[in-house]
């Protein structure tokens, strides 16, 4: 049995649960599975990424498929190569942000359609553990081959240069991940194309070593780097990313991280002013604020289960032009419902250079008309059990109960997400109120005291 395949990929400590054996096992299933002829694989900064690749890439190969190499690169770099390539799919070697000693793996089809769980990641799965392949006609052949440059002009194609008015001074902080030689190319396109940013680059350098620390910026001790650049600069806005850079998180004017939340509502408000009348996908986890925007925007709010592989169907099944998941994952139809980690700051730089406000001015009235807990992390032995716990609490509160995704209880003025991580043994909390912040402290403080009776 291989413990490194989880629900959406496959992630693993390095030597037992991951290894090159396991790899090149994992590459002969992928191809037998979907009779591939033809893969696109990269890897992030991490040291064990290239040896990881280089034993799936022969793993492949002996399946008969031919590999496009991409090199060091970002997972939606993998991604723009399945859907923009004449490639079977593609696979992304990366932990993201995970720790050092964990390496992990990123499926996709042609088109870049997710492959994760029931939609085949169980099915090579069990020809990986089975070890029992057919038998190819032909091995496939190994290419070096870059995509950067027309991944580059893709993403320029999000922006329209004549709207960046003001001057912008952005930090952006790679983590001493795979984002630094991408933010050098899009810095060098911006240029030629007369859009007037200055980026100010902090931890850019990639190293495998994380020296730095883990590229995760959801830990509160990897923001401070990033924070005390902003300020020092009097930058306009600060951009870090993940390891992957799947995700990019975004720090206002005055250094303040901003809650992926708010962020989603103000790129389904850009979008709606372009594209009026389109469905906007959200996850269920914090949603008042969303579908606030949606609304007054003119747009349609559709809820979907969270998990980057349920928002890219939901969105494929209603045609949606953007989806956002609060954890900063953001979705766009053009990029074949795919996740970026480069799109939204892109959207949000041009957003700040044409209206010419500060980005906290933008977010205040939105933060103080939904105030949130943001998400809150538990270990609990048993999250059915906290779960129940929790609504049996609550019920003599009369609550509209929703089990879209673990457990949501609407309040009228508050109203509560609790679900298990599909990726972690952890139970996570979100918390909204109407313009309520006291409201929010006490729920969690509530649920908090809950939880520590079980």
């Amino acid at each position: 049995m291989l413990s490194c395949f989880k629900s959406y990929d496959l992630r693993g400590r390095l030597g037992d649960e991951l290894n090159e054996d396991i790899a090149y096992r994992v590459g002969r299933a992928y191809a037998q599975y979907l009779s591939a002829r033809r893969v696109a694989v990269g890897g992030d900064v991490r040291p064990s990424s290239t040896v990881l690749k280089q034993a799936l890439a022969e793993g492949l190969m002996a399946g008969g498929a031919d590999v496009i190499d991409l090199g060091m690169t970002g997972t939606e770099e993998v991604y723009f190569a399945a859907f923009h390539a004449d490639v079977d799919g593609g696979i992304e070697v990366t932990a993201s942000h995970n720790p050092l000693d964990y390496n992990g793996m990123k499926f996709v089809r042609r088109g870049a359609r997710p492959i994760s769980g029931d939609s085949g990641l169980r099915s090579i799965q069990a020809l990986a553990e089975a070890n029992d392949f057919i038998i190819v006609a032909r091995p496939g052949r190994l290419e070096q081959r870059s995509f950067r440059a027309d991944y580059i002009a893709h993403l320029m194609g999000y922006i329209d240069p004549a709207r960046f008015q003001a001057p912008l001074t952005l930090v952006v902080n790679a983590g001493n991940g795979a984002a630094g030689p991408v933010l050098d190319a899009l810095e060098a396109a911006l240029g030629q194309a007369g859009v007037p940013l200055r980026l100010i680059k902090i931890q850019h350098e990639p190293d495998g070593a994380f020296p730095n620390g883990i590229p995760n910026p959801l830990l509160p001790e990897r923001r401070q780097a990033t924070i005390e650049a902003v300020r020092a600069h009097g930058a306009d806005m600060g951009i870090a990313w993940d390891g992957d850079f799947d995700r990019c998180f975004l720090f206002d004017d005055q250094g303040g991280f901003v809650e992926g939340y708010y962020i989603v509502g103000l790129l389904a408000q850009a979008f709606l002013a372009r594209h009026p009348g389109e469905k906007i996908i959200h996850d269920p986890r914090l949603v008042w604020n969303t579908i606030d925007v949606v609304d007054k925007a003119g747009g349609v709010a559709v809820q979907s289960k969270t998990g980057h592989a349920f928002i890219k169907e939901r969105m494929r099944a209603e045609n949606a032009i953007y989806g956002g998941e609060m954890s900063a994952h953001h979705y766009f139809r053009d990029f074949a419902y795919c996740d970026s980690g480069m799109i939204p700051w892109l959207l949000v730089a041009e957003l700040l250079s044409a209206s010419g406000r500060r980005l906290s001015a933008l977010l205040q009235d939105r933060i103080a008309a939904f105030p949130c807990s943001g998400e809150i992390n538990y270990t609990v032995a048993d999250a059915a059990r906290a779960c129940d716990r929790v609504l049996e609490h609550y019920r003599r509160l009369h609550p509209r109960v929703e089990r879209v995704d673990g457990l949501s209880l609407d309040c009228g003025d508050w109203r509560l997400n609790l679900r298990a991580s599909n990726t972690e043994p952890l139970l996570r909390l979100n918390v909204e109120s109407r313009g309520k912040p006291e409201l929010v402290a006490e729920r969690v403080a509530e649920v908090e005291a809950l939880l520590k009776t079980l």
